[in-house]
């Protein structure tokens, strides 16, 4: 096991740990206010501190981090599910309208940042977690289909392939039984490095205030709150950014590490 995998593991465990024990216990209730106590500093009591409303910062990050993972993981199925499925009907049939239907929609979607296109969905459909779910996955079905698509592709000449097609297996059956376990690789490091980008885009999208609505913390929505108050009370952003910034981080390790150990010419590399 490389490094990167071994803290990518860490970093994303924790993060999890944090968001699952949520579920249970919080140090304090994440959406009491306590005005005489706002604005205070990480102290014994208050272990990261407290927001303009007196709230525990800690208390809001650690359930602040279940609504970025949900978001992100339910967006990241929405996206391998519809695009992977994309991805192995453009491969098998390669050349034909339907790859260049599917291949052009991608490329329509590429055009336009990914924030952008979030943006402008969640402003249609209005400020919620649900509907950054739904923009996050739109974003994310032409990236599978792109990837699955190229994979595929190298694949379908293979000997294998060839024998299954003589053996009079279709299209459908050879991508379902020969393909798509050939790929599941490369999809499993693409999932954790979207699963990654999802968090950034709730993170975004909340920021603007077209994300997860109060009284439902956010880390995006910590740091738009606190932008104001940065030069006297520096916590309140660095505490957010913070998490986000290692949870990303933890996640493109994991990904990054996953690709060195699933990769068999990498590993005989290494041997």
């Amino acid at each position: 096991m490389t490094r990167n995998l071994i803290l990518g593991a860490v970093l994303s465990s924790l993060v999890l740990l944090a968001a699952a024990v949520s579920f249970l216990w919080t140090p304090f209730d994440h959406t009491a206010m306590n005005i005489p106590a706002k604005l205070q500093t990480p102290n014994a009591q208050h272990w990261l501190g407290t927001d303009h409303f007196g709230r525990d910062l800690m208390s809001m990050i650690m359930v602040g981090a279940r609504t970025s993972i949900a978001v992100a993981l339910v967006a990241v199925g929405i996206g391998m599910g519809a695009g992977v499925p994309l991805g192995l009907t453009a491969a098998a049939r390669k050349g034909s309208w339907l790859d260049e239907v599917i291949m052009r929609g991608n490329d329509l979607v590429f055009a336009f940042p990914s924030l952008v296109i979030a943006i402008l969905i969640t402003a249609v459909l209005g400020a919620g977690a649900i509907n950054a779910i739904i923009a996050i996955g739109i974003f994310n079905i032409p990236v599978f289909a792109r990837i699955t698509r190229g994979a595929a592709l190298s694949l379908w000449e293979r000997e294998f392939i060839l024998a299954a097609r003589v053996a009079g297996k279709n299209a459908a059956r050879i991508s379902a039984e020969h393909i798509l376990p050939n790929v599941t690789n490369l999809l499993i490091v693409q999932g954790t490095i979207q699963f990654s980008l999802g968090i950034l885009a709730e993170a975004g999208l909340s920021y603007v205030g077209l994300g997860a609505q109060p009284p439902t913390p956010s880390w995006g929505r910590m740091l738009a709150d606190a932008q104001t108050m940065v030069s006297f009370a520096p916590h309140l952003a660095l505490v957010p950014g913070t998490a986000i910034i290692l949870t990303v981080l933890g996640l493109n390790l994991l990904g990054d590490g996953l690709r060195d150990w699933l990769d068999p010419k990498l590993r005989m590399a290494r041997t």
